[in-house]
């Protein structure tokens, strides 16, 4: 096994398609991390890489210096950190609560302050580049909380990631999410409407895919997802219900500030009826389906 790189003990609670990716780089990079989540297999898949498995998210956390959450809800965020089970059952002085995934700006405040009681510090860190990104270390990840905190936890994101930004106090990171979001669920729909377009013009969809990835339309986006939409392999990378959540995520915020998003929210409704429809375990490449559907002949393969 690889010689630690730092005295940091992580731990890492949920190991879903990104969980368990970002908690083998840690254990790549050298971390102590201890792990838990709801799928047992998961669990014994880090175990055999070297992690120490727990039985709750508190557990983890006493055993961590830093412990990373990587669940899908706010609800789900709130219930893993709730005593004494939770995270902060677990709190100890100088402990890092990292909150990565994406979840609702105005709940990180108030959480922030709940670690503060306990001694701890609590940031938010969401991420993008999807399983892809998670697997090679390469994950863009926009912190928002108390900056020495970011500073200590700095070296557990820099195994993670390529690009570290801290953006502000507690909540910034969501917000730096929900714009990343914004631009990913509108370029995926930017690139199907391409295709079907194309398609349903006669074109070979996977030839211009190419040219076109050589040029000023050239997006990670065309080519990863692009790449999804030819193969009609909608195997999840960023599930379709997710992003319906990050959509309402976003829409709120808008509401809130008094933000026109005329260009996103019927894209927000497509992610939905989607979920609706029973196809929220695609992945959010499936966009493509609802146009395929409202033009016959256009598909892109």
């Amino acid at each position: 096994m690889t010689e630690p790189s730092t005295t940091l003990r992580t731990g890492f609670v949920g190991l879903g398609v990104m969980g368990r990716p970002m908690a083998t780089r840690l254990l790549a990079a050298g971390f102590p991390t201890t792990v838990t989540s709801r799928t047992a297999a998961a669990v014994q898949e880090l175990v055999r890489a070297g992690a120490t498995a727990a039985a709750t998210p508190g557990a983890v956390a006493l055993a961590s210096d830093v412990v990373l959450v990587m669940v899908p809800e706010t609800a789900d965020l709130e219930a893993v950190m709730e005593p004494p089970d939770g995270v902060l059952g677990g709190a100890h002085e100088a402990l890092v609560i990292v909150a990565m995934g994406t979840h609702d700006p105005s709940a990180m405040p108030r959480l922030a302050a709940r670690a503060a009681a306990v001694g701890a510090a609590f940031l938010d860190a969401p991420v993008s580049g999807g399983d892809v990104g998670a697997r090679e270390g390469t994950l863009s990840i926009m912190v928002g909380g108390d900056e020495t905190a970011f500073e200590r936890a700095r070296p557990v994101f820099e195994a993670m990631g390529s690009r570290v930004a801290h953006l502000g106090p507690s909540g910034a990171g969501q917000i730096a999410k929900a714009a990343n979001q914004l631009i990913v669920g509108s370029t995926i729909e930017a690139v199907a409407e391409a295709f079907t377009l194309a398609a349903r013009a006669g074109l070979d969809v996977a030839r211009l895919r190419d040219v076109l990835d050589g040029g000023f339309a050239a997006s990670r986006i065309l080519e990863v997802h692009g790449r999804r939409m030819l193969d009609r392999d909608f195997t999840p990378g960023g599930r379709a219900q997710l992003h319906a959540k990050d959509a309402r995520i976003i829409l709120a915020l808008a509401d809130e500030l008094g933000v026109d998003l005329p260009g996103f929210t019927p894209i927000a409704a497509a992610f939905q009826q989607l979920v609706d429809e029973g196809h929220g375990d695609l992945d959010h490449s499936a966009l493509i389906t609802l146009l395929e559907r409202r033009s016959p002949g256009a598909t892109a393969d």
